[in-house]
């Protein structure tokens, strides 16, 4: 049993060490406002999202106050958009007006942002799911709250790629739709391979056909917590390090139980996962880089990092299974680079390259996130990156994601500001050497020996 004596407990972490719940998402299944008239699927959408999440912010910044817990985000996910309009869509035009939809309904209920202008096309793209993606670019410059995701690839299926070569386009074209808000329609977009139907995360938030009409899913988060932990931890043995983060993940998300359970009985809508994932910001002392040092590297990017990382993961995850049963999304820890001043003070450094942060995909929970590009990159550079992000996300059987920005008029050694919770990022090098013969190359790459599990 979960009482405010747990929240009171981390009272500290709280006020000094930046413990926070991220977001209070609300998913809903859009399944039931497909219609063969556009307008009418439009009008079911907006009705639904209104009437449902009409007291979701409210209830966050109630539940906030009361307990003494920020709750930062209220946000709502959707049943992929593609599925949503198939029936009345006949144009990539027809989608972008799904979309304003969405915009509309998220600025009368307040929310932050709305998750699930999405496809999932791991296995090859219906005309409804290639229709989205090519709204993709008009869809983000032309709305403020909607974040678009698209999952090419799974273990069980492969990955498609020709839904990878075309999303490097989509990328190049999103970055030049928005380029006076330098590309900033990139960073509310993100492809990955073995999407979770329950992420409460955005760019990649969707509400899965799986799912029940309605549900709450919470992320919470709390890198400064660990990091402050750890401090005192110099010196200690691996199992004692192992232990330390373990305890303090539970704890962290203890609190993020208690939250969506209140957030659940007072909306009256089932209860759905946890996901602590230690999501930094820009905020000093935020930071996963700043965990990483204390575990003991001079700069991320040094060699040991991807063991530092697997290891903090794999301990944030222990953590939050022993705390509660309905642990799920993500959960572990990101890396985006814009979002992590550590990071971005690496990069700077030298220490941290593309190809550094690839490997360290590999074992943390997401991919490579809001990470900025020259301009000029080609898209077949785009696909590439994908198609290297999903393979690991199919081999290993994991979430990867791509979440990067090619900043149209930007250089090597040039620095954007996204603001907010997005931050700011130096721009990346990305190698000079085309992979256009392999991109073109038509179909799937098939799934590995071991997703035959039958």
């Amino acid at each position: 049993m979960i009482n405010i004596y747990e929240v009171l407990e981390t009272n500290k972490m709280i006020l000094e060490e930046n413990l926070d719940v991220r977001t209070i998402t609300m998913g809903v299944s859009l399944l039931d406002c497909a219609d063969s008239s556009l307008m009418a699927t439009c009008d079911k959408v907006y009705e639904k999202l209104t009437r449902l999440a009409k007291d979701l912010v409210r209830t966050g910044d109630d539940i906030g106050r009361e307990f003494g817990v920020p709750v930062v985000n209220k946000r709502i996910s959707i049943t992929p958009a593609a599925i949503v309009g198939s029936s009345c869509c006949r144009r990539p035009a027809d989608f972008v007006k799904i979309a304003k939809t969405l915009d509309r309904a998220a600025k009368r209920l307040g929310v932050n942002f709305v998750g699930g202008y999405s496809a999932v096309v791991s296995k090859g793209m219906t005309p409804a799911d290639e229709m989205l993606i090519r709204s993709i670019p008009e869809a983000m410059a032309s709305t403020e709250r909607l974040c678009s995701s698209v999952n090419v690839g799974s273990t069980k299926t492969g990955i498609d790629m020709d839904a990878v070569r075309l999303m490097g386009e989509i990328v190049k074209e999103t970055a030049e739709r928005t380029r006076e808000r330098d590309s900033i329609g990139c960073a509310k977009l993100v492809v990955l391979c073995n999407a979770p139907d329950d992420n409460p995360f955005m760019a990649g938030a969707f509400h899965g056909v799986s799912e029940v009409d309605a549900v709450i899913n919470v992320g919470v988060s709390g890198p400064g917590v660990v990091n402050h932990v750890l401090k005192s931890m110099r010196g200690a043995d691996f199992e004692t390090l192992c232990e330390t983060i373990k305890r303090t993940a539970f704890k962290i998300t203890r609190v993020g139980q208690l939250v969506a359970q209140e957030a659940s009985k007072r909306l009256g809508v089932p209860f759905g996962i946890i996901d602590l994932s230690l999501a930094p910001t820009p905020a000093v002392g935020d930071s996963v880089a700043d965990i990483l040092k204390e575990i003991g590297l001079e700069q991320p990017g040094a060699p040991g990092t991807t063991a530092a990382l697997a290891l903090l993961n794999d301990q944030v995850k222990k953590g939050g299974v022993m705390a509660s049963s309905y642990v799920g999304g993500l959960s572990g820890a990101f890396i985006p680079v814009s979002e992590d001043q550590g990071m971005i003070d690496a990069v700077e450094a030298g220490a941290l390259s593309i190809e550094k942060l690839e490997a360290m995909t590999c074992v943390c929970s997401v991919g490579l996130d809001m990470i900025a590009v020259p301009g000029d990159t080609p898209a077949s550079s785009i696909s590439g990156i994908i198609a290297d992000e999903a393979a690991i996300g199919m081999v290993n059987q994991k979430t990867t994601a791509v979440r990067v920005i090619p900043v149209a008029g930007k250089k090597v050694g040039d620095s954007v500001n996204f603001g907010g919770l997005l931050g700011h990022a130096p721009v990346m090098k990305v190698s000079k050497f085309s992979c256009d013969a392999l991109v073109s190359r038509r179909g799937r790459i098939p799934a590995p020996i071991h997703s035959f599990k039958n």
